[in-house]
């Protein structure tokens, strides 16, 4: 059997790799349905960007149910205390994201202009809305979230929906909608033609630049906040609460992880030049090159932002010793060992039946193909 500790860590990259799988593949239609105001000017047009993500968006989304299924299973003291401070955010990205699905179902059952418009624009708040409040969630894990577990594990929390935003967490929520619509703007610009991708080529080209940016201006801006480390802590292989540990917080401590190991820079680097990359791709029309920089980017900079937090889950900005680490935020040994065979099967099928759905799915979405379509569900 897997000794608890080995758990407690292969835990923490599964959920890193849950949330990669929905970035990588919910990314592209998040980051589409923003840019879909934009890239059609007429019905056709639009048509084009939605059927280019209409048969696999909600398959995309198994990503999503996932993490938070495991969330719930692995880390439950980060469940309570998480869905407590951020309730009215996920409130509101829950009925942003029942746009989605009406809107794709919906959109073409009427021939009236003003009732497909109506729709499009909510697509695109289902869009962009979700990657803005995730965006601005990671960034409030580094500034921390006002919530303390006494030794009953009974956990209280403070503040409202609104002090969710200052200046560095309206900075991460603006990079999460930079880099997602970069990533369906590579998307996009991969699947379509004519004037559908060149809009989508023009748009990768400014997000890729808008998003390293960004990522460079905040990695300055978190050098200059306050950090975690943690400084001693019981028995890793054993059962702990989140008391019994001592927490330091000094400006700086972000980036302790990086100094102790130099080889993590490779991962800001990776996402930093994956953003340029798809810029410079995008600018010498280079299609899969494109995106495969954009995969890069959303790779590199939702890791960067883990080996940066790590051993942390969810900081506590009103006690710092009742802060959740991968140590003491995961359920018992025998729970984790159980969850690690269900996935352990479960992850591979999701890949599997994912790659498989977009390799029958693959071609190009022209208007032609639209315009002889009489009958279409999106």
């Amino acid at each position: 059997m897997i000794d608890y500790e080995t758990l407690k860590l292969i835990w923490w990259g599964l959920m890193v790799l849950l949330m990669l799988g929905f970035a990588l593949t919910g990314g592209w239609d998040l980051g589409v349905a923003t840019l879909l105001p934009w890239v059609g000017h007429n019905d056709e047009e639009r048509r084009v960007a939605i059927n280019a993500i209409g048969p696999t968006w909600e398959g995309n989304q198994t990503w999503l149910i996932t993490f938070g299924a495991a969330l719930f299973a692995a880390w439950p003291l980060v469940y309570a205390a998480a869905f407590s401070v951020l309730y009215v955010a996920l409130i509101f990205t829950l009925f942003a994201l029942f746009l989605r699905p009406v809107g794709f179902d919906y959109r073409s059952k009427l021939d009236d202009p003003r009732w497909r418009n109506g729709w499009d624009w909510g697509l695109f708040v289902g869009g962009v809305f979700p990657a803005l409040v995730f965006g601005v969630a990671i960034g409030n894990l580094f500034l921390g979230l006002p919530f303390a577990y006494d030794d009953t594990l009974r956990v209280t929390y403070h503040g409202g929906f609104l002090d969710l935003f200052s200046g560095f967490t309206i900075g991460t929520g603006l990079l999460a909608v930079a880099m997602l619509t970069l990533h369906g703007g590579a998307y996009l610009y991969l699947r379509t033609d004519a004037a559908v991708a060149e809009r989508a080529r023009r748009a990768t080209l400014v997000a890729g630049l808008v998003t390293a940016a960004l990522f460079a201006v905040l990695g300055f801006w978190l050098a200059r906040l306050p950090g975690y480390q943690v400084v001693a802590i019981g028995d890793v292989n054993g059962v702990l609460t989140p008391t019994q540990k001592q927490v330091a917080r000094d400006v700086g401590l972000w980036f302790a992880n990086y100094h102790a190991w130099p080889r993590l820079w490779l991962l800001p680097a990776v996402g930093l030049g994956g953003a340029v990359l798809t810029s410079v791709a995008a600018a010498l029309r280079w299609r899969w090159l494109g995106l495969a920089g954009s995969s890069l980017a959303v790779i590199g900079i939702i890791v960067s932002a883990g080996a940066a937090l790590f051993p942390f889950v969810l900081p506590s900005s009103i006690d710092a010793v009742a802060s959740l680490t991968a140590w003491d935020a995961v359920s018992s040994h025998r729970t984790l060992g159980l969850m690690l065979g269900v996935v352990a099967i479960f992850i591979p099928v999701i890949a599997l039946y994912t790659s498989w759905v977009y390799r029958v799915m693959r071609g190009t979405v022209t208007v032609e193909q639209i315009r002889r379509e009489t009958h279409t569900s999106y």
